[in-house]
């Protein structure tokens, strides 16, 4: 990766509708409540207890992900959580793309909205030269957000779970 500017931290981006600000502790209980729900969870895992949120939320907060720009961002709507975003990165000058967000706020473009600036920041910023995203056959929702990025398909990959969710078998 060369950036084009020198990223200082995960920058606080915003959008018409949005405020993505650096992921903090505080904002563990919105998280947990975002992974015990089994409609968010549907395409990802089963829902998550507190203390597994609370142990993936030390990951999400990689110092060494931020220091470069990257990593994850809580989306606010009038202060309000809607979810985060994500940006990490892959390898040199690649980085993974990802959303999560509380049914209430689907269908209305957040998650595209959100997904743009941060895409915008990796380039622009980061000086990323790729971006990439993943998500189940069957998860519709999420490949629509990627078809409205322009975002292409290039492959699908079945793979062995020990406890596969229903629509694995279509692969991702």
């Amino acid at each position: 990766m060369s950036p084009r500017h020198t990223p200082r931290g995960k920058p606080t981006l915003t959008t018409e509708r949005l405020t993505l600000r650096p992921l903090t502790w505080d904002d563990l209980p919105e998280l947990e409540a975002l992974d015990a729900d089994p409609v968010v969870m549907e395409f990802l895992d089963r829902p998550r207890t507190a203390d597994e949120v609370r142990e993936r939320t030390l990951a999400r907060l990689d110092p060494t992900h931020d220091a470069m720009g990257l990593g994850y961002w809580c989306g606010l709507e009038r202060s309000r959580f809607v979810g985060w975003w994500l940006l990490t990165p892959e390898g040199p000058g690649l980085a993974e793309i990802g959303w999560r967000l509380h049914p209430w706020a689907w269908g209305r473009g957040l998650a595209t909205e959100g997904a743009r600036e941060i895409i915008r920041h990796g380039f622009e910023t980061v000086g990323l030269e790729r971006i990439v995203a993943e998500t189940m056959v069957v998860n519709a929702r999420s490949r629509s957000v990627m078809d409205k990025l322009g975002m292409r398909h290039t492959r699908v990959e079945v793979r062995p779970w020990e406890d596969p969710l229903p629509g694995a078998e279509q692969g991702e």
